[in-house]
């Protein structure tokens, strides 16, 4: 008798935690449309800033870096980012429209626009919170 309460107890258990999990991965189906991919308009890609190429390129970098995605490649000179986000690259390029704006356009390498679009509003929404902050030297310690 003292057997059947054990397994009897063990199958109530069990269906009680197949249960919890059921309800867990009901709750993960309904994602954020920032976080599920799908076809991303190209005028999505690219935003003017009205700030300076220098400026917008360490903010972009700084984006990036805050956002959790590995950079892979860099160019002061011409004014471009490589950097992978979600198993995808993307290259952020920093363009001169005029002497006060930048354009600023983050595409995927591949050319395939099926991407999360949270990546380049998380990029831009940094930008626009910490663009209007003047970028300071940091002297090297001694």
């Amino acid at each position: 008798m003292e057997r059947i309460k054990k397994y009897f107890l063990i199958v109530l258990c069990s269906l009680f935690f197949t249960g919890l999990n059921l309800k867990a991965e009901e709750t993960s189906i309904s994602l954020s449309t920032l976080i599920t991919p799908q076809n991303v308009p190209f005028e999505h890609c690219t935003r003017t800033y009205p700030m300076s190429s220098e400026k917008l390129f360490y903010m972009t970098l700084a984006s990036i870096n805050a956002n959790r995605f590995e950079t892979l490649e860099m160019q002061t000179k011409t004014g471009y980012i490589l950097f992978n986000a979600v198993n995808k690259e993307f290259l952020a390029s920093i363009i001169n429209v005029d002497d006060k704006n930048t354009m600023l356009k983050i595409t995927p390498t591949n050319n395939n626009y099926f991407f999360a679009p949270g990546i380049v509003s998380n990029i831009y929404k940094y930008i626009d919170m910490y663009g209007a902050t003047p970028l300071t030297e940091v002297k090297p310690a001694l």
